[in-house]
């Protein structure tokens, strides 16, 4: 009886220091990938990096990382010079598998995703005008609601007018209603389906010169993989999936 307690003991002690062992070696791999994937991507900070399952060593072994997820504060994106915060950018990695050298892993499915707020995608729209929810049936079409006074927007875009036509144009707005997509995984697309008929002929044209422009995602991690936009309540929702993804060391 003496001798299997004893045993139980020693199970229980050697148990706790596998444990501590494997958490340990677990903070350290989340530390060298966070770092490795800002070295290797030019990232502006470190990612965070939260390696799952249990046990992490025998995962390693196996050469093979059940799930993998990435964080980044932020990132961000750029429209004729001005930045926008892109925020609560992440990756979900699963199947995780590597090299021995760990030079080189690949993701057998991922998952990414982002978000741009409302009040962060104004500060990308045109001079004059602001960028808001479009209402609940617009945004189930993907459409965000772009709104300013006519000659502010028209003044804004550097656009010079005559002031017998700024007399014309006070007191008007314009407003559009624009269709969000996403291009090469990195470039946010804003177009205008229509605009209201204006009182000066061509100002058309130089309106939609204006409303019409392309949001550049900077800084996104190879692993985070964007093919779809959605608009909600709060802003823009960014998604994506892949399979067999590589991931460079």
């Amino acid at each position: 009886m003496r001798a299997l307690r004893i045993l139980l003991i020693l199970v229980v002690v050697f148990g706790g220091l596998f444990v501590a062992a494997d958490r340990a070696a677990v903070y350290f791999a989340e530390g060298q990938v966070a770092d490795r994937i800002r070295s290797s991507q030019g990232l502006s900070s470190e990612p965070q990096v939260s390696i799952k399952g249990f046990p992490f060593l025998t995962q390693v072994v196996g050469s093979s990382l059940d799930e993998v997820d990435i964080s980044l504060g932020g990132v961000n994106a750029t429209a004729d010079g001005h930045q926008v915060a892109v925020t609560e950018v992440r990756a979900e990695l699963r199947d995780v598998t590597f090299d021995s050298s760990f030079s080189q892993a690949t993701a057998s499915r991922a998952a990414g995703s982002a978000r741009i707020s409302y009040a962060d995608l104004a500060k990308s729209a045109p001079k004059g005008a602001s960028v808001g929810y479009a209402g609940a049936d617009r945004a189930a079409k993907g459409q965000v609601k772009l709104s300013g006074r006519l000659a502010d927007v028209l003044e804004g875009a550097g656009i010079d007018m005559p002031s017998t036509v700024r007399a014309l144009l006070d007191g008007q707005t314009v407003t559009a209603y624009s269709t969000v997509s996403l291009e090469g995984g990195d470039t946010v697309r804003l177009r205008a389906e229509t605009l209201p008929e204006l009182p000066v002929p061509g100002l058309n044209d130089q309106v939609r010169d204006v409303v019409d422009y392309d949001l550049k995602i900077d800084g996104l991690p190879s692993t985070i993989k964007l093919d779809k936009v959605t608009a909600s309540e709060s802003g823009l929702q960014f998604s994506g999936s892949g399979t067999d993804v590589s991931l460079a060391g």
